[in-house]
């Protein structure tokens, strides 16, 4: 990994590990002792992270991790618990929550749902609340067998899923599984998460990082301007009919299958790996 500037607040790590295929970035979620738990500074880091994949051009993939036993834990409750206190302004509080998620909140999970490179969630540990959300901002998901998910808002904290959650889940799971995560808060383990579509793919703890090195090694090879278009396709699909999705296909093609075919297609013959140009759109 080399040396990088890192975010400033030192809540979450920026590394990336060069090489000729292409780089990888990894951003580290680092406040261990309170399992990766959100606050401004942090969602801030995560924003400024991703801010930097965005301005390196030899970057083709992002892994997103946590640091310690868990992946993220949802939002620090200690500030929130301070509610209960004599004296407490409700209206004031509703205010500075509204102005801390759309301004320091949304645009971080919006950093790592438009990333122009494929994302890869690790999720190491615990998953809890606003921690859902964060990971299925990413494309990609791998989870270790210990993981597991937990949707605290409605039956423990008494409020709605956020941070694109109520989105995430019904898009992956459908309505009755959403459901059921939000209304009842039960654990799902990483196996469930898997058989679910919540996850692509859970694996032993100790193969963690060979799975996340299986996805990255293809994603670095890959051509930037079709994973972001392939994305971008599959996003948008359930709000067009079909024959928009086919005008939508094609208009990706046009773009691609002259920059991309023909080194693709010889590679292809020749058994080889292709090279594709770096150019993200």
């Amino acid at each position: 990994m080399s040396a990088t500037t890192q975010p400033s607040n030192g809540t979450v790590m920026y590394s990336v590990e060069r090489d000729a295929a292409g780089d990888v970035a990894t951003v580290t979620l680092n406040r261990p002792e309170t399992l990766n738990s959100m606050n401004d500074e942090f969602m801030n880091d995560i924003t400024e992270a991703f801010g930097m994949v965005a301005a390196d051009d030899g970057i083709r993939a992002v892994v997103l991790t946590g640091e310690g036993r868990g992946f993220c834990s949802g939002a620090d409750l200690r500030n929130a618990a301070a509610g209960d206190a004599e004296g407490f302004d409700a209206d004031a509080a509703g205010e500075a929550t509204t102005d801390s998620m759309d301004n320091v909140f949304h645009p971080a999970i919006r950093a790592v749902a438009e990333c122009p490179v494929p994302t890869v969630a690790r999720i190491n540990g615990v998953t809890a609340g606003g921690g859902i959300g964060l990971a299925l901002s990413c494309d990609v998901a791998i989870a270790a067998r210990s993981a597991f998910f937990v949707a605290t808002f409605g039956p423990r904290l008494g409020i709605v899923p956020d941070l694109g959650t109520t989105w995430q889940l019904p898009m992956r799971v459908g309505r009755a599984r959403a459901l059921g995560m939000a209304l009842l808060g039960e654990r799902v383990t990483a196996d469930q998460a898997e058989d679910w579509g919540l996850v692509w793919k859970t694996v032993d703890d100790e193969e963690l990082d060979v799975a996340v090195g299986q996805v990255t090694d293809v994603l670095r090879r890959s051509s930037p301007a079709a994973m972001s278009r392939i994305r971008e396709s599959v996003d948008g699909a359930t709000q067009r009919d079909l024959t928009d999705q086919l005008d939508v296909e094609m208009g990706h093609q046009a773009v691609l299958i002259p920059r991309n075919m023909a080194d693709g297609a010889a590679a292809f013959l020749a058994k080889s790996d292709p090279s594709f140009s770096g150019d993200r759109y």
